[in-house]
């Protein structure tokens, strides 16, 4: 099966070291497997999770056990490259060898958001429950969450841009009922969810990949967005970008 293949050849796959063929093949079959696309996302956010994070030089001992072992084989190298650098962050001083936690405590509230909204994405996809009201016109659609939520959701309609609005619904994540506001680009979904916030807004609009998916997030006037989408890294940002300025 085509999802095995990829399991096995999912490395392979990210490094560019298969043939044209095999990788247009796995490449065709991510564009139908939400599953498969799942384990490519993960894999990515893990490099560049590694790509991000600081590094120091590792005392010479160290450096030639590590060297020693990557000699194996192809599969040790890259299970002992990933393990050490996702996992460990090295400081010496006096001897000895600092291990910190990469992700410090307090970035789990955070992760289990971004987990939430791409779960609420897919659930939607695949339970084909986009909307609860299904409307191109917002002053239909923002109206309709009056009595449903606690908060009026900022609604606005980017269909001069290619990216018009198509529904809403309500949602559940991170333990409360919010706004699920629908886009299109084609044939591609873009799930906004809205709810207030008294955290700061961020510089500028934060970028991420997980399980496949791209998010884009922001904060204005009081309420928090994420878009989640299948769509391309550079149509979501244009138009994350055209959303806040609304």
């Amino acid at each position: 099966m085509i999802c095995d293949d990829l399991a096995r050849d999912l490395d392979p796959l990210l490094d560019h070291e298969l043939s044209a063929e095999s990788e247009d093949l796995l490449r065709q079959h991510l564009r139908t497997c939400v599953i498969c696309r799942r384990r490519v996302g993960d894999r990515e956010a893990i490099g560049r999770m590694v790509r991000s994070m600081p590094y120091r030089s590792a005392p010479e001992r160290l450096r030639t056990q590590v060297t020693s072992q990557l000699k194996r084989s192809r599969t040790t190298r890259r299970v002992l490259t990933w393990a050490a650098a996702a996992v460990l962050a090295l400081s010496v001083g006096g001897g000895t060898i600092a291990v910190r936690s990469l992700r410090p405590d307090r970035d789990a509230a955070a992760d289990a958001v971004v987990a939430a909204v791409v779960d609420g994405h897919v659930r939607s996809l695949m339970a084909d429950h986009l909307f609860d009201v299904q409307s191109t016109d917002q002053h239909t659609v923002k109206p309709w969450f009056a009595g449903r939520l606690d908060y009026a959701p900022p609604v606005s309609d980017l269909a001069p841009l290619g990216y018009p609005l198509v529904g809403g619904r309500l949602d559940y994540l991170s333990g409360r009922s919010v706004a699920a506001l629908v886009y299109q680009r084609q044939k591609h979904a873009i799930n906004v969810f809205v709810w207030p916030t008294s955290e700061p807004a961020p510089a500028a609009i934060v970028a991420q990949s997980v399980r496949g998916f791209h998010l884009r997030h922001w904060i204005r006037n009081g309420m928090t967005f994420w878009a989640v989408s299948e769509l391309n890294d550079a149509e979501l940002t244009e138009f994350a970008r055209a959303l806040q300025q609304r």
